[in-house]
C-alpha cells in the first residue's frame, strides 16, 4: 500500500498549481494530467475549417482517455480489488461521455457562429445596397433626373421624388408607365426613347434609358431607367429643324422666282437687243447711230442686272462655279471702261485706266466672272461720282493682281463702309446721291472669295473713295508674248495739253510705263507753252497731244508751236469725233485711251489718211453667210414669241437660210418626223405650247431610232440660263443651247457647223 500512497502523492503533487516554483514541462511530450496548462501552436489552432478543429479536439480528448486508462490500470495493478476495478470504470466512461458532450457542444456553437457571421454578411449588404440606392435617388433628384425601378411585368417598385412630383402620382408603385401618365416615342437618334410629361408648367420631354439587372436581395429581375430633362434641346433642335426646312423652301421659291423673272425678262429682252442689231445693218445717219447705242448699252444693263440676281442666287445656294482659262487683262479692262465711258460721258466726268509694266501679258482667270466684277465696280464709281472722274490702275503686289477704282465722288463714313458689301445695302441717306451700290458690290466681293481674293474699299467723306479688287493670279507664258514693254515708246517725248483729271494722269502713266517721257500741260501754262516746251526736261519733244477740251486754247495761244515740227495728235470723245477740225493733227485718240492705239499712234504707224478708217463708225457685227447659194439650209424653227420669231428668222435670212416656222411642239415634232421634206437644222424654243421642251426633244429622238431616221441637228434657245437646265437640254437630245438674247454670230455659226457635221455622218 504504501507504494499505492507514494502514486497517489506523485499524482497530486503533479496536479497541484505551485506559482512560486518553476514548472517543469517534458520536452516534446504530453503533459501528465488534463489540468496542465496546453499552449496550441499554430498549426494545432481550430482556427482553419470545422473538419480541423474535429480532429484538434478528437486528438486531445484521446490523450486524456489515453492517460485515464493508464492511471486506471495503475490502480489495479495497486489495489488488485474489484471495487477499485468498478470506480476506475465509471471514471473512464464520465471522461468519454464529458468528452462526447463537449465536442457536441462545441460543434453546436461552431454552427450558430456560422449562421450569425452569414446573417450579419447578408444584413452588411442589404444595407450597402439599399444605402446606393438611396444616395443615387438623392443624386438624381438634385439634378432633376427621373429615376424608376420596375418589375418584370413593368410595374413600379420604387420612383424618386422627381418622378412622383412631375407626374403628380406620390404612390406610383404597382403602376406601369403609361398608367402615370407617360407618353413614349422614339428619339431623334433612334437609340433611345423620349418620354412626354404633362405638368402644370406644359409638358416636359425626357430622354429615356432602360437598364435589365436582378435585385441582390430577392434575385428577380429589375428593370432600372434613369430619365434627364432634355425639353429645351429638343425644342431647340425642332426649330433648328423648322428653320433649315423654310429656308430650303424660301430658297427654292426664290430660285423658281428668279427662274421665271430670268424667262420674263430675257424674252423681251432678247427682241429689243436683236432688233436693234437688225436696224444697226441698215443705213443710218449719226443720230440714230447714237440712238441705237444708247439702246443696246441700255440692254446689256438689263442684261447683267439679270445676271448679277441669279449669280446671287447661285452664290447662295452653294452651286456658283468658276471656268478659269488663258486670259489676257489689258483689253478685258479696255473693253470694261469703254462700255462705261459713254455713261461717264454723258456726265461730264473722266473714265480712264492703266496697266502697269509688270503685269503680264496673259494670266489664268476666270474672264466673265472678273469682267462682271470690274462692271459692277467700276459701274457703280461712275454712278456715283457728279464732277472729276474715275481713274482705274492695275498691277502687281507680289504673287496677286491689284486692280484699284479710284474715284471724285463724295466718299462714305466709316459706318458707310462697314455695311457697303451688304446685299441690297446703300451707304447714305434716301436723298444723297452718294449713296453706296446695292445688290452688285455684295456679288462682287461673293464673286473674289471664289477667286480667292478680296474686295475692299477706302474712303472718306467728301475725299472720294478708292475700291481695290485683289486675287492670285497664275502667270501664263505666252508664245508670242512681246519682250521689253518697258522700252516700246522709249523714244517718244510727248507734250500732252489736258485739264487735271484721269484721263490725263493715265495718258501720263502708261507713256512713261512704256519707256517714254510725258510732261502735262494745264489750261494756266498754255500761254508759257511756246517758251518751254521746245528742250522740255532737256529733251527734244517728239509728239504733242491735245485734249478736245483745250482745243480752242491751243488754236489761240499755241500757233507757235507749228514751227517746232511735232506731230500733232487730238485727243477727242467719240461722241464729239465730227464737231472738231481734225484734218489740222496728223492723228487722233479716242478716249478712254487703248494702250495699243497710244502705241501705234507714237510709234508713227498711224499717220495721213490711215486715221481716216478710224473716224469711220464702228465696224458693224457681221453675219456669217454660207459660201455659196447651194449652201442655204432649210432651218425648222420654233417660237410662240412674235417679236423673237420675227428676229431670229430675220437672222437666219440674212445669213442665207430658207425658215419656215412653227409655234408649238406638235406641229414642230410633224415637221421633224416627216422623212420626205424633213428639216435640215431645228431651231426651237424651250418653252412653247403642246408640252415641256425636255419631254419633246426626248420624243424626238423616240421618233428617229423608231423610224429609222438620222438624227436632226437641234439648237435650243432658252431665255433660262441656269446649267441645270441647260444640262437638262442637252441630256434630252439637244446638239446646242444659247442663252436669249441670241448672239447673231453664234447663232448662224452654230446652224452651219451643225449641219455639216450631219452632212457628214450622212
Amino acid at each position: 500500500m504504501s507504494t499505492l500512497a507514494n502514486l497517489q502523492e506523485k499524482l497530486v503533487a503533479a496536479t497541484t498549481d505551485d506559482h512560486d516554483a518553476p514548472r517543469e514541462r517534458p520536452v516534446g511530450g504530453t503533459p501528465l494530467m488534463a489540468t496542465d496548462p496546453i499552449e496550441i501552436s499554430p498549426a494545432d489552432r481550430p482556427d482553419t475549417s470545422p473538419s480541423d478543429f474535429s480532429l484538434w479536439l478528437h486528438r486531445h480528448w484521446l490523450n486524456g482517455g489515453g492517460l485515464i486508462a493508464g492511471v486506471a490500470l495503475m490502480s489495479v495493478g495497486y489495489a488488485g480489488g474489484p471495487l477499485a476495478l468498478a470506480g476506475l470504470l465509471g471514471l473512464i466512461a464520465l471522461a468519454i461521455v464529458g468528452a462526447g458532450v463537449s465536442r457536441r457542444r462545441h460543434a453546436a456553437r461552431k454552427v450558430i457562429a456560422d449562421m450569425l457571421a452569414l446573417s450579419e454578411h447578408e444584413h452588411d449588404r442589404l444595407w450597402e445596397s439599399n444605402e446606393s440606392t438611396s444616395l443615387l435617388a438623392t443624386i438624381h433628384d438634385a439634378l432633376g433626373d427621373i429615376t424608376v425601378t420596375r418589375d418584370i411585368e413593368r410595374r413600379i417598385v420604387h420612383a424618386n421624388a422627381t418622378f412622383r412630383n412631375l407626374t403628380g402620382k406620390s404612390n406610383p408603385e404597382g403602376l406601369t408607365l403609361e398608367a402615370a401618365g407617360l407618353v413614349f416615342r422614339v428619339a431623334t437618334d433612334s437609340q433611345r426613347q423620349d418620354a412626354e410629361i404633362s405638368t402644370p408648367e406644359g409638358p416636359r420631354i425626357f430622354a429615356w434609358h432602360d437598364v435589365m439587372f436582378r435585385d441582390p436581395a430577392t434575385g428577380q429581375l429589375r428593370i432600372q431607367s434613369v430619365a434627364r430633362d432634355v425639353t429645351e434641346e429638343r425644342q431647340a433642335a425642332r426649330l433648328r429643324e423648322e428653320a433649315r426646312l423654310k429656308a430650303e423652301y424660301n430658297s427654292a421659291a426664290k430660285s423658281r422666282l428668279l427662274a421665271t423673272v430670268s424667262h420674263e425678262i430675257r424674252t423681251p429682252l432678247s427682241g429689243i437687243l436683236g432688233m436693234n442689231h437688225l436696224l444697226a445693218q441698215t443705213p443710218l445717219t449719226l443720230e440714230q447711230a447714237n440712238y441705237l447705242t444708247g439702246i443696246r448699252q441700255s440692254g446689256n444693263a438689263l442684261v447683267q442686272l439679270v445676271e448679277d440676281l441669279l449669280d446671287f442666287s447661285t452664290i447662295e445656294v452653294g452651286r456658283f462655279q468658276l471656268r478659269p482659262r488663258t486670259e489676257h487683262l489689258r483689253p478685258l479692262l479696255e473693253g470694261v471702261v469703254e462700255m462705261l465711258a459713254h455713261r461717264a460721258h454723258e456726265k461730264g466726268i473722266e473714265i480712264a485706266a492703266t496697266v502697269a509694266a509688270d503685269v503680264p501679258e496673259t494670266m489664268e482667270f476666270d474672264p466673265a466672272r472678273l469682267r462682271q466684277v470690274l462692271f459692277n465696280v467700276i459701274g457703280n464709281a461712275v454712278k456715283f461720282t457728279q464732277t472729276g472722274g474715275v481713274l482705274i490702275r492695275a498691277g502687281l503686289d507680289g504673287d496677286d493682281l491689284v486692280i484699284s477704282v479710284r474715284d471724285s465722288g463724295p466718299g462714305m463714313t466709316e459706318e458707310e463702309q462697314a455695311r457697303i458689301f451688304g446685299e441690297f445695302e446703300q451707304a447714305g441717306n434716301v436723298l444723297d446721291r452718294s449713296a453706296g451700290t446695292g445688290l452688285g458690290l455684295a456679288i462682287s466681293a461673293r464673286i473674289l472669295r471664289e477667286f480667292g481674293g478680296t474686295l475692299s474699299v477706302s474712303s472718306a467723306r467728301g475725299e472720294g473713295s478708292e475700291f481695290t479688287v485683289r486675287f492670285p493670279i497664275s502667270v501664263v507664258a505666252a508664245e508670242n508674248e512681246p519682250a521689253g514693254r518697258s522700252e516700246l515708246l522709249k523714244g517718244s517725248r510727248v507734250l500732252l495739253l489736258a485739264p487735271e483729271g484721269a484721263a490725263s494722269t493715265a495718258i501720263a502713266d502708261t507713256i512713261r510705263t512704256l519707256g517714254g517721257h510725258c510732261r502735262v500741260i494745264g489750261p494756266d501754262d498754255v500761254k508759257n507753252l511756246a517758251q518751254s516746251a521746245p528742250h522740255d526736261a532737256g529733251m527734244s519733244l517728239t509728239d504733242i497731244i491735245v485734249d478736245h477740251r483745250m482745243a480752242p486754247r491751243y488754236f489761240r495761244e499755241g500757233t507757235e508751236l507749228a514751227a517746232l515740227g511735232l506731230r500733232k495728235i487730238f485727243l477727242v470723245n467719240p461722241e464729239e469725233r465730227n464737231t472738231h477740225p481734225l484734218d489740222l493733227f496728223d492723228a487722233w485718240l479716242i478716249r478712254p485711251l487703248r494702250e495699243q492705239s497710244l502705241i501705234d499712234v507714237l510709234s508713227g504707224r498711224m499717220r495721213g489718211m490711215e486715221k481716216r478708217d478710224v473716224l469711220s463708225s464702228p465696224p458693224q457685227i457681221s453675219l456669217v453667210t454660207p459660201e455659196a447659194a447651194d449652201a442655204a439650209l432649210n432651218v425648222l424653227l420654233g417660237e410662240d414669241d412674235p417679236v423673237n420669231a420675227m428676229l431670229v428668222r430675220a437672222m437666219l435670212a440674212k445669213a442665207g437660210h430658207r425658215v419656215r416656222l412653227v409655234e408649238d411642239f406638235d406641229n414642230l415634232l410633224a415637221r421633224a418626223e416627216n422623212s420626205e421634206n424633213r428639216p435640215d437644222v431645228v431651231v426651237t424654243d424651250l418653252t412653247m405650247p403642246g408640252g415641256e421642251g425636255a419631254a419633246m426633244l426626248a420624243q424626238l429622238r423616240a421618233l428617229e431610232r423608231r423610224y429609222g431616221l438620222s438624227p436632226l441637228p437641234v439648237i435650243v434657245l432658252t431665255a433660262d440660263s441656269r446649267d441645270a437646265i441647260r444640262r437638262q437640254a442637252l441630256l434630252s437630245g439637244a446638239d446646242a443651247v444659247i442663252v436669249k438674247p441670241v448672239d447673231p454670230d453664234r447663232l448662224i455659226a452654230e446652224v452651219q457647223g451643225l449641219s455639216k457635221q450631219a452632212f457628214g455622218r450622212a
